[in-house]
């Protein structure tokens, strides 16, 4: 599970062309996306130390439901609101996840996995404290843009 998260926030988070117009948010993304790549190698340097492969069929139901919340936002006009919403969600997501991760580790005996998971957890948690700090400097230039009937607030 944790291996196939790092996968699909990476899949479904790389940045397009719908943020363009948001300069901060693009650049905060690409960080997080980098943060992310770096969570996924660690995750399976954990997962090789324990013997263990991540699964395919959460790999691929984890893959599908992200794409289908990447959809939610595909026909709507205000996509770069309607995915600040659905960031905010998942970081708090993983968040949880990692803390129950890291929880299990311990129990378990296995504190390098534990170490990895916290560490994960305080990237995701810095993540979704950026959005809680920004997103209504977003929605703002959102609704600017789009009160001015410039098609630059979709991107």
């Amino acid at each position: 599970m944790p291996e196939s998260m790092a996968t699909n926030a990476v899949t479904y988070t790389t940045p397009g062309g719908t943020i363009e117009n948001y300069p901060q948010l693009k650049a905060r993304i690409e960080q997080h996306v980098g943060e992310t790549r770096s969570q996924k190698v660690r995750l399976e340097a954990c997962l090789k130390a324990r013997g263990t492969a991540s699964s395919g069929t959460k790999d691929v139901a984890g893959k599908a439901t992200a794409f289908m919340q990447g959809l939610g936002g595909v026909f709507a006009g205000d996509e770069v609101v309607k995915g600040a919403l659905a960031s905010y969600a998942f970081e708090h997501m993983e968040i949880a996840s990692y803390k129950i991760l890291a929880a299990a580790a311990r129990q378990l005996g296995d504190q390098d996995t534990a170490q990895t998971c916290d560490e994960i957890c305080r990237e995701e948690e810095e993540m979704a404290e950026w959005l809680a700090d920004h997103i209504d400097s977003v929605v703002i230039a959102y609704l600017q843009r789009e009160s001015s009937g410039s098609s630059a607030s979709k991107r």
